[in-house]
């Protein structure tokens, strides 16, 4: 999204890319909890200058810096504004990118001890060739047993039902 790429180079040139991207993600926060507020953002029939203020005002409560205020106001006067949290989230990805790191979802059957979390990092991190592992974790209890990683499009089936899966279309198939 070009917005997005747009921001970090401006916040990278201004040595702002923490800051704002601790204010992204409050502001993807704040949208997720107010879902009513990116309805506003994504009607058509709203005007630009009243998205821009509404946008305006979110600065302010929130507090944000006058890159990030200048960005809302940018993109809610584009019509842009109900993609936020998806700008929020590619700027993540290329601030992680500038770093080094990759962050993986991954999805199990019961929470994952500390040896096990640094284990599965490490594991991960040699794969994907000496990148820094940030986990996503979330407890699925759907999962028979194990686990299932996703880093962009890189899936790693560790799951009970994976290998059930596998073993069911394997004997399937002859």
């Amino acid at each position: 999204m070009p917005y997005a790429r747009a921001l970090h180079a401006l916040a990278r040139e201004r040595n702002q890319v923490d800051v704002v991207g601790r204010e992204l993600a409050s502001l993807a926060e704040l949208l997720e909890q107010a879902p009513e507020v990116n309805t506003f953002f994504a009607q058509p029939w709203v005007p630009a200058p009243a998205k821009r203020a509404v946008a305006l005002e979110l600065a302010s409560r929130l507090d944000v810096s006058a890159l990030t205020r200048d960005f809302l106001g940018l993109v809610a006067r584009r019509g842009r504004a109900n993609y936020l949290q998806k700008m929020a989230e590619i700027f993540q990805d290329l601030v992680d990118a500038d770093v080094g790191r990759v962050r993986a979802k991954v999805r199990t059957a019961v929470a994952l001890t500390e040896a096990d979390r640094e284990a599965l990092r490490q594991r991960l991190g040699r794969a994907l060739h000496g990148k820094q592992v940030e986990l996503e974790e979330t407890v699925d209890n759907g999962l028979l047993g194990g686990f299932v990683v996703e880093v962009g499009t890189y899936i790693v089936d560790g799951s009970l039902d994976g290998q059930l899966a596998h073993l069911r279309a394997r004997l399937a198939g002859g």
